[in-house]
């Protein structure tokens, strides 16, 4: 291989002869992502009575390399809501620069045209937004390969969450995960807030609590997880985000009751 910086990675055309480039196949038809490669695994967040608190992975996986370790999945919009982030992480990205457009915008507006302090766009509004965006790309069969969470207030100043995945599908619930979360962590949030009726009984430590417990199985149980994570707490007077909080009181003992891998010693 050629590893000057001109030529990074590419064979040496002395050795190996000029790269044939009609191999590019120029002129087929357009193509895009089947299957996403750098990818972020669970979201999960939970409605407690005066917001919502959600919580996802610092780490974006290469295939099934543990490559990125320090990649925050959670963004914050107009300081009135969250948004979480799971699948590709190149359409995040691509998602991130579009909201922060529009948050500009949306602050643009704001200090222009009205006095009202407060963001037009709710939650409710921009996951209604967001979800449209998704189902006009997925209709281009150019779909952004995420599963995202959002969380705010809404017209009312009640807590707000809802998700979108890259068909465009909406749904809410009291408490929401994506990915491996759906199966994990969504039984032991669902204790917490079975209903909407439970919601209003729930503090925000209790919120709080349930969420890292969530995540500590998750780090335990799934194989694309870190215990590095970002956690955002959205309330009325706006968000809390930490974005390099750590797994506290790990344990692995429950580890010597699982039986049917490797060897067993009976």
């Amino acid at each position: 291989m050629d590893h000057r910086p001109q030529a990074w990675g590419r064979p040496r055309d002395d050795v190996y002869g000029a790269y044939d480039a009609s191999y590019m196949q120029n002129s087929g038809p357009n193509q895009h992502t089947q299957s996403p490669i750098v990818t972020g695994t669970s979201v999960i967040a939970i409605k407690y009575k005066d917001g919502v608190v959600m919580a996802a992975d610092n780490l974006a996986s290469y295939g099934s390399l543990a490559r990125f370790t320090d990649v925050k999945r959670i963004r914050t919009f107009a300081n009135s809501s969250i948004i979480g982030f799971g699948g590709d992480v190149s359409d995040m990205q691509y998602l991130d620069r579009h909201l922060t457009e529009l948050a500009i915008d949306e602050a643009y507006t704001r200090t222009t045209s009205t006095s009202d302090a407060r963001p037009t766009l709710n939650a409710r509004n921009l996951h209604k937004y967001v979800s449209k965006l998704l189902y006009h790309r997925r209709s281009k069969f150019d779909p952004l390969w995420n599963s995202l969470l959002i969380a705010g207030l809404d017209d009312d100043g009640a807590p707000f969450l809802a998700a979108a995945d890259l068909l465009g599908t909406t749904f809410t619930s009291p408490s929401l995960a994506t990915g491996y979360g759906s199966m994990l962590a969504q039984p032991i949030m669902r204790r917490l807030v079975p209903d909407e009726a439970a919601v209003a009984s729930v503090t925000r430590e209790q919120a709080i609590e349930c969420i890292q417990e969530c995540m500590k199985v998750l780090f335990y149980r799934d194989a694309r997880s870190l215990d590095k994570y970002s956690i955002a707490v959205v309330t009325k007077d706006g968000v809390e985000l930490k974005e390099n909080e750590k797994l506290e009181n790990q344990s692995w003992a429950f580890a010597d009751r699982i039986k049917g891998y490797g060897t067993q010693n009976v």
